[in-house]
């Protein structure tokens, strides 16, 4: 538990799972206009995920991480990296640090299991703020599922 107004917590429960998948549901498909069919994919079943929640239980963030060799097709192969993505934050709680706490619980994650850096693929809107938790842009900008984006990488 933290001092904070939530707490940051892997999600493993159904009902924490479910709520992980609404949020992503909320921020990619309906404000985002991402397809549905793209948002969710094989990767789900087997990756971290994580979740911000009030005390109350209202789900406030989500993100998850993929590790071994379920990142491997998205960070070339290396076993040493994950795979940070599906970082959502319900509007209602954006500003209020949800976005940072939920890199950081991943980055721990991420550690726990011996990996030595975290490869994500940015929203270019979103460079800023990766760039302020120390991950740095690198190759070609690309567009996925219409969004502009940037990979970027992380060493923990």
């Amino acid at each position: 538990m933290s001092t904070r107004a939530y707490e940051v917590r892997i999600a493993e429960d159904p009902a924490d799972l479910d709520a992980c998948f609404r949020l992503r549901k909320q921020v990619f498909v309906v404000e985002q206009g991402v397809p549905e069919d793209l948002e969710y994919d094989e990767y789900d079943a087997t990756a971290l995920h994580v979740l911000a929640v009030r005390a109350d239980g209202v789900a406030l963030g989500t993100g998850r991480l993929l590790y071994g060799a379920a990142a491997a097709a998205k960070t070339g192969g290396d076993p040493s990296l994950g795979s940070l993505g599906r970082l959502a934050v319900a509007e209602e709680a954006r500003g209020l640090g949800v976005g940072v706490a939920l890199v950081r619980a991943i980055e721990e994650a991420a550690r726990a299991r011996g990996l030595a850096v975290v490869d994500l693929h940015a929203q270019t809107h979103a460079l800023g703020f990766y760039e302020r938790l120390g991950y740095e842009p690198y190759g070609p900008r690309y567009a996925e599922a219409g969004i502009p984006h940037q990979g970027m990488r992380h060493a923990l």
